[in-house]
C-alpha cells in the first residue's frame, strides 16, 4: 500500500471513529476534476492539463486529500517537451504524484447551497518535496454538488526542481496552477 493510499484510508477511517453514533461524517468524492498549469517564460509558453485528479473531502472533519498523476499531463508544445518535463524536471518515474492533503480553515457550512471563499491549509507535495501551504479557493454548492476552483503558484526552487541554464529562458521559475473539481456526496 502506497503512502497516499494509506493517507486516503486514514482520511476515510479516522472521521468514522471520531464521531458519536448520531453524528456521521459527510463524505464527498471527486466526480470529475482537472489540474492545469502554465509556465510563461521569456521565450516560451508551456501549458499542460490533466483530468486524472483524485480527491476526497470530509465536510464534518473539514479534511481533504487530492492526488494527480504527473504522467497524466498532456497538451505540451511537443512530445519532446513532455518527455523533458517527465524525465529531466519532475522525474515522474521516481516521483509519480503531486498531492495536497490538509484541512479547511473556515467554519462555513459549505454543504448548504451558496458560494464560499475558503482557505485550506495542508501539505503540498511535488517532486517528493513537501511544503506547508495555505491555498484559497471558491466552492459553489448547488443541489448537493460542490464545485471548487483554486488558483495558486508553485515555485520550482521550493521543490528542488532544477532549471538547466541552457533552457532558463524557456521555463519560468514560477508555475501557475489551476484546479477545478466537482464533488458529489457519497
Amino acid at each position: 500500500m502506497t503512502a497516499l493510499q494509506k493517507l486516503l484510508l486514514f482520511v476515510w477511517v479516522l472521521p468514522v471513529f471520531s464521531f458519536s453514533e448520531t453524528q456521521k461524517p459527510v463524505i464527498y468524492v471527486l466526480k470529475k476534476g482537472q489540474v492545469s498549469f502554465h509556465s510563461n517564460a521569456k521565450l516560451e509558453l508551456i501549458k499542460a492539463t490533466s483530468s486524472d485528479l483524485k480527491g476526497i473531502l470530509d465536510a464534518e472533519a473539514r479534511t481533504f486529500a487530492f492526488s494527480v498523476s504527473i504522467k497524466s499531463f498532456d497538451g505540451f508544445n511537443s512530445p519532446l517537451q513532455k518527455e523533458h518535463f517527465n524525465e529531466n524536471y519532475i522525474e515522474s518515474d521516481k516521483y509519480p504524484n503531486a498531492t495536497f492533503i490538509g484541512h479547511i480553515i473556515e467554519e462555513d457550512d459549505f454543504t448548504k447551497d451558496g458560494t464560499y471563499n475558503l482557505r485550506a491549509k495542508g501539505k503540498f507535495s511535488v517532486h517528493d518535496i513537501q511544503q506547508e501551504r495555505i491555498l484559497q479557493g471558491d466552492i459553489t454548492v448547488k443541489n448537493g454538488v460542490l464545485k471548487l476552483v483554486c488558483m495558486f503558484t508553485v515555485l520550482l526552487s521550493e521543490h528542488e526542481i532544477k532549471i538547466p541554464r541552457i533552457v532558463h529562458e524557456k521555463l519560468a521559475a514560477e508555475i501557475d496552477v489551476t484546479v477545478t473539481a466537482e464533488f458529489v456526496k457519497q
